[in-house]
Parts: structure tokens; sequence; C-alpha cells
């Protein structure tokens, strides 16, 4: 079993200090030392200059306000396939630490682990959006800029956003994780409404490329708890590694899926290939200079990353596309960022015309 995320040290930003998160978070870590700051957009800069920032950003958390809209549009690439998906970032940063992981890179200037307190107008957000268009239907994750369950255990934000979307018929939450972290979601209403979902990989890539997750047997065990609280599950190969026999090594990870939980409890599952931007490559040697991600033959792409080459991923595609289908034929399979093009390589037609994918990509 993992354990949940206990920082060294936490930073209030002015404003957040009577938030009923602050207060609950505080609560919980009532040994660990508390600092309130104007902003913390200054003390960040300060500390770039008097140390390496990532060395604590991953030790330190920062609760604040978010001012902005907290729903938006997942941020697609033009020419690339989009699953229809939005976003909520109710925090930003991650205690995790994955080789791969492009907040090292996205978050460069702030890469502090942050939650957002004022969920009340978090809540108000959505319910607005959500109401004023009932007739679209809204897929919904919180994991584009941190894992969705990494710092449930102190913050409890699963325990508000789970009754709400149930509240929602036009509205489905995605929480995607690499933790075995579902304790809080066991004795929720959800009504079908939210997806609980794990980033896999092989027990290899895991070991040696997502440091601080929990093991796969661990996903996997929490997998089958909340499909046994009634959740539909699913399952991300994101980012498929291409190593010397991965294909004995991935087809093991979707045997153990479709033995640990039943098919029809999977709401879907994605694929996509390692990727990431030139910026990060360095980045990604500087921090872990014994993975062997950055040594792969990855090529520039029209969409700016470093990818495996199209012969090398349409092939990959097909054999994991062919090998869940073999256990689980109407399960929904789709691609990530990928283009049109490798779509049709992969699926033979385009993505509008699968049937099954009709209510991710409608």
């Amino acid at each position: 079993m993992s354990t949940g995320f206990s920082p060294e040290r936490i930073l209030i930003e002015a404003g957040a200090e009577g938030l009923p998160m602050t207060q609950r978070i505080l609560a919980r870590l009532p040994d660990v030392p508390v600092e309130t700051l104007h902003a913390v957009g200054p003390w960040v800069r300060r500390m770039r200059r008097k140390a390496d920032l990532a060395q604590v950003a991953k030790k330190w958390l920062v609760i604040s306000q978010y001012r902005g809209a907290f729903l938006k549009k997942c941020p697609g690439t033009q020419g690339f396939v989009c699953c229809n998906y939005w976003v909520v970032n109710a925090a930003t940063g991650c205690p995790l630490d994955c080789t791969y992981c492009i907040l090292q890179g996205y978050l460069g200037n702030n890469p502090m682990i942050r939650v957002f307190g004022n969920t009340d107008a978090l809540f108000s957000q959505l319910a607005s959006v959500f109401a004023a268009n009932r007739r679209r239907n809204f897929r919904v994750g919180t994991g584009e800029l941190t894992d969705s369950l990494a710092l449930d255990g102190l913050t409890d934000l699963s325990r508000e956003l789970v009754p709400f979307f149930a509240g929602h018929p036009n509205a489905q939450l995605e929480l995607k994780t690499k933790t075995d972290q579902v304790g809080n979601l066991m004795d929720l209403t959800h009504r079908g409404r939210t997806v609980i979902g794990w980033s896999v990989n092989p027990p290899s890539v895991i070991a040696s490329d997502e440091q601080g997750t929990a093991p796969l047997a661990a996903r996997l065990c929490a997998a089958q708890r909340c499909c046994s609280a009634g959740y539909p599950v699913s399952f991300h190969f994101d980012p498929i590694v291409l190593e010397p026999g991965w294909e004995e090594a991935y087809r093991e990870v979707v045997q153990q899926i479709f033995e640990t939980v039943p098919a029809r409890a999977i709401a879907w599952i994605s694929l996509g290939g390692l990727r990431f931007s030139p910026e990060l490559k360095p980045i990604m040697r500087r921090r872990f200079p014994e993975s062997r991600l950055v040594c792969g033959e990855l090529v520039p792409c029209p969409d700016g990353k470093l990818r495996y080459l199209r012969t090398l991923r349409v092939p990959a595609y097909r054999q994991m596309l062919g090998w869940i289908r073999e256990l689980g034929p109407q399960v929904a399979v789709y691609l990530c960022m990928e283009s049109r093009d490798v779509w049709e390589a992969v699926y033979h037609r385009p993505a509008s015309r699968i049937r099954e994918l009709a209510g991710l990509f409608g």
C-alpha cells in the first residue's frame, strides 16, 4: 500500500487561510511548519536564485485560491484527433516523480505543488456551465496538471467531486491516478457518473521511470476495489515504452487487467506512445541520468514533440488493440494525441466511424 503525500513545509497565500480545505489540511498536518505569504510568486523567484527549486518543489505544499476558469477544454493539437475531453485544474504539480512527466518543463517557472482551496468557486462554475449546456455531454478529468488522487488524502476533494457529478446527468468525471489511494471513494454516491482511471505500464517501467507511484499490482487491486463499489474504471497505456521485450511485457499487463476487473466495468482504454518536447530531454537527462528513455529512437514530429517513428507506433498500437479486443471486444479503445492518418492506419477508418467510441468523440 503506497502512502499519501506528506509535505515538509506548507505555504499559504494571503486570503486562503480561512478556507475549509486549508483548515482540513492543517488539522491533518499539525507538525508541519506553516508560512503565510502575500504571494508565492516572488518567493519562488527568490528561491530559484538561491537553490535548485526542483529539490524543494515536491516537498512543499502551496495552498492558494484560483482566480480563473476552473473548467477548460483539453488543449489539443492542430491536426491531431481530440477525444472531447475537458479538464478541471484544482491543483498543479505532483508529488510523484515520473521520468517522462511533462510538468517538469510545463511548470518550470513555478513547479511547486499547489492546491486551490476555493472549491466553492469551482463547483459554482461547473454547475453554471453544465446547466447552460444541458444538451452537451461533458467528459471531465482532473489529471492534466497533477495526479487526481495523489493529494486526495489531504484535500478530500474527491469526496466533494464525486457526489457533485452524481447529480449532473450530462457530465462524467474521470479521476486518473498512478496511486492506490481510493479509500475516500468507497462510501460515496456516484451513480456511475465517475470513472476511476489508472495509468499503467509493465512493472519494469514503473520501477525504473515512475518513482513514488504504486506498483502495478497495487493499482489493479485498487481498480478491483472500485469495481466492487460500482464504479466504472479506465486504463491508460500512456506512455507506451518500446524497448526490447515490450510485446511480452505489455501483453502481460493487458491480461492482468482483464483477470482483475470484468470487461463490462471498463469504460475505456487509451493508448499513447512515449513523447515529450525537445526542451524536456535535457531536464530528464539531468534529473534521471540512469533513465534509458532519453536514449530511445525518437524523432521530431509536426506537433513539435519527440516521438517514436510512425513505422514503430502504428504496429505497436495494432498489437495492443488486438490483445485488448481478444479479451474485451466491446471495450472502447482510443489513441491519445495521435494524428488522423495514424488513427486510420491502426483502425482502418477514422475515429468518427468507430461505433464504440461514439460516447467519447460524439
